[in-house]
C-alpha cells in the first residue's frame, strides 16, 4: 500500500521520528553520564564498556524476531509493545542503587528500543516509493543525531540542577507521549502484508536472507566500521577526549554535541542528495567505497597523534564520525535488495549485525584499555592501542568489501 497523500506520509514520518529522538537520546546519553557514572559507582574502563554495551547487547538480542514481528504484525503494534519495555527501563534505571542494576535496566532500554529504526524503515519500505524511502531513512537518522546532539550538552547543562535519576523518570513520560502519537497516526498493517510466502518456513527466510551475496558482501562493514562509528559516538568519544585530549568533563561535553551537530548535518544532506546521487547513476556501494577510506585514514591520524592532537581530538573525532556516516546509507540499501514481505527480516538482520558490532568494538575497547593499562602502559598509550586493534578490524572489513564488489542488490520492486 503506497501512501499517496504528502500530509500523512509526513505525519508517519513524524510520528515515528518523535520515538526515535528519545531512542537516540537514551542510546547515547551514557558518553555523557560516564564521568558521573564512574564517580558514583566506582566504575573501570571495562565496566563503563559494559554498561553502554549492555543497550546494544539488549538490543542486538531483539533483531531476528523483532524481524518475524514486523513482517507478520507491522510496524505499529510491534513499536509499541517494544517501547512500553523501554518505559519500565528508563524507570529502572532510575531507581538503581548498584552496577547489576544499572546494566539490567540498559539491557531493557536495548530490548524496548530495539524497533526505533527498524519498524519505521519496513513501513516506508511499503508506504513509501524507493526515492522517498532512501529520504526518509536518512532524515530519520538525522532524527537520531538530533536525540544524541540532546543527549550531551542539554544533558549537562541539567545534571547539576536535577541530577541523572530525575532525567530518566522524564524519558520514560516522553516515551509514552510517542507510543500516544504513533497509536494516532500511523496505518494498521493488513493480514496479508505479514504472510510468509506459501511453503516457506520462517527458518528459510532468514536463511534466504543470511545467504544473499550482497547481505554478506556488506556483513563485516556494518559489524566492525558501522560499529565502530556508534561506539565512538555513543561512549568513547568523551573518554578519549578527557584521557587522551587533556578536555575538562563541560569541555568534552561540548565536544560531543560538535560531534554529534556535525553527523545531524550529514544525515541531512544524504536526506537531500540521495535522490539526485541515485538518478545520476551514482549507487550506494560506489558512495562507500569513496567515504571508507576516508574514515580509515582519519582514524589512523586518531590512533598515531594521540595526545599530542590535544584540543583538535574533537575535530578530528566529528570527521571520523562524518567520513563514517556513508555506511549508513546500506542499511535502506539492503531493505531494497529484497522482495518488500521479507523487508522486515533483512532490515532487522543487517540492524543485529550492526548493533552486534557496537558491543563488541564499544566493550572491547573497555577491556583492551584495563588490559594494556595492567601491562603498565599509560592512559593515552592504552587508548591508542585499543584504537588502533579497531582500526585493524576495519581496515580488513574494506578489503572484504572490494573483494566481494561483484554482488550486487537484486532488483525488486
Amino acid at each position: 500500500m503506497l501512501v499517496t497523500s504528502r500530509r500523512q506520509a509526513i505525519w508517519i514520518f513524524l510520528a515515528f521520528a518523535f520515538a526515535y529522538f528519545f531512542s537516540a537520546l537514551i542510546r547515547a546519553v551514557t558518553a555523557t553520564l560516564s564521568s558521573t557514572l564512574t564517580q558514583e559507582f566506582q566504575l573501570g574502563a571495562r565496566d563503563l564498556g559494559l554498561l553502554a554495551g549492555g543497550y546494544f547487547l539488549g538490543f542486538a538480542a531483539m533483531q531476528l524476531p523483532l524481524g518475524r514481528w514486523l513482517d507478520r504484525h507491522g510496524p505499529r503494534t510491534v513499536i509499541l509493545a517494544f517501547t512500553a519495555i523501554a518505559v519500565g527501563g528508563c524507570a529502572m534505571f532510575a531507581l538503581s542503587t548498584g552496577f547489576a542494576a544499572l546494566l539490567l535496566a540498559r539491557v531493557l532500554c536495548g530490548v524496548g528500543l530495539a524497533a526505533g529504526l527498524m519498524a519505521p524503515m519496513t513501513g516506508f519500505r511499503r508506504w513509501f516509493t524507493p526515492a522517498t524511502q532512501m529520504r526518509a531513512n536518512s532524515w530519520m537518522l538525522m532524527t537520531g543525531s538530533m536525540g544524541m546532539v540532546a543527549s550531551t550538552l542539554p544533558v549537562q547543562w541539567l545534571l547539576p540542577a536535577y541530577g541523572w535519576r530525575p532525567l530518566f523518570w522524564g524519558l520514560a513520560v516522553l516515551l509514552l507521549l510517542a507510543m500516544a502519537m504513533i497509536a494516532w497516526k500511523t496505518p494498521v498493517w493488513p493480514a496479508t502484508a505479514a504472510s510468509a510466502a506459501p511453503g516457506t518456513s520462517q527458518s528459510g527466510r532468514y536463511a534466504e536472507v543470511l545467504r544473499h551475496p550482497y547481505f554478506l558482501r556488506l556483513t563485516p562493514l556494518a559489524f566492525f566500521n558501522y560499529g565502530s562509528l556508534l561506539a565512538v559516538q555513543t561512549l568513547w568519544a568523551v573518554p578519549w577526549m578527557m584521557q587522551v585530549g587533556g578536555y575538562s568533563a563541560g569541555q568534552a561535553a561540548t565536544g560531543l554535541f560538535a560531534i554529534n551537530l556535525c553527523m545531524l548535518t550529514a544525515f541531512w544532506l544524504w536526506g537531500l542528495m540521495l535522490p539526485r546521487l541515485t538518478r545520476r547513476g551514482v549507487n550506494v556501494e560506489r558512495l562507500m567505497a569513496w567515504g571508507v577510506p576516508a574514515s580509515l585514514l582519519v582514524l589512523a591520524v586518531l590512533v598515531v597523534a594521540g595526545p599530542t592532537l590535544g584540543a583538535h581530538a574533537a575535530g578530528l573525532l566529528a570527521l571520523f564520525c562524518l567520513c563514517s556516516s556513508v555506511l549508513s546509507l546500506a542499511q535502506p540499501a539492503v531493505g531494497l535488495a529484497f522482495a518488500s514481505e521479507l523487508a522486515g527480516r533483512a532490515l532487522s538482520a543487517y540492524n543485529l549485525v550492526i548493533f552486534g558490532g557496537v558491543f563488541v568494538v564499544q566493550w572491547g575497547i573497555g577491556l583492551m584499555i584495563d588490559a594494556l593499562r595492567g601491562l603498565d602502559w599509560g592512559v593515552a598509550q592504552a587508548y591508542q592501542g585499543a584504537l588502533g586493534v579497531v582500526l585493524a578490524c576495519n581496515l580488513l572489513s574494506y578489503v572484504w568489501f572490494l573483494k566481494r564488489g561483484a554482488a550486487k542488490p537484486a532488483k525488486f520492486s
